[in-house]
């Protein structure tokens, strides 16, 4: 059984490793909706042919300025997809850990080894169960990480100060990753550990 319960560890610690790059990717993820956020500001601004004082005299220089803003944001928000794909590839990674999870199960299939606990190791269950968990938080993450890219985009067209705090807010929140209950999570799984 012992043996069982190292094998589920084995599947908490990948899991953690791919929860720590989730970690990564939400900062870079966060400093690229910034800098998109205020490229979406500006723009209103740079369309507005009075912002320009004595340099209209340049021909052109509004759409110049204008037409380099939209190809820097275009980079920017190219750079948001390629980071949604990283966040999707570890999405990825814990459902593959909780249908192997599911596998192992499978192989353990009777009841009394499934809830049977070595001391303040967790059971089979547990770690099924938190598996379970995990990805089903980072698949909503996803979910609403996609959300907010395609409102962004929109924002481009029709930007809203008010709109682009309230996406700001759930960039930076991660509404459906609570750090404690991630913790709680791991705690449990490798709770000989915390001696």
């Amino acid at each position: 059984m012992e043996a069982v319960i190292k094998k589920w560890q084995q599947k908490f610690r990948k899991g953690k490793e791919e929860m720590e790059k989730w970690d990564a990717l939400q900062g870079r993820w966060a400093s690229l909706f910034r800098n998109v956020s205020s490229i979406i500001q500006r723009l209103q601004e740079m369309q507005n042919h009075g912002s320009y004082g004595a340099l209209r005299c340049m021909k052109g220089i509004e759409d110049a300025v204008v037409q380099q803003q939209m190809g820097q944001l275009d980079t920017l928000l190219r750079s948001m997809r390629n980071v949604l794909e990283e966040f999707w590839s570890r999405v990825l990674t814990l459902e593959k850990l909780h249908r192997d999870g599911l596998h192992l199960l499978e192989v353990e299939s009777s009841k009394r080894r499934v809830e049977e606990r070595i001391g303040v190791k967790p059971c089979i269950a547990d770690c099924l169960e938190g598996l379970s968990i995990l990805y089903d938080m980072h698949q909503s993450e996803y979910h609403l990480k996609s959300s907010i890219l395609s409102a962004l985009t929109c924002l481009i067209l029709k930007p809203s100060p008010g709109d682009l705090d309230a996406l700001q807010y759930l960039v930076v929140d991660q509404p459906n990753i609570p750090k404690d209950e991630v913790q709680h999570i791991f705690d449990v799984i490798f709770a000989e550990e915390i001696k």
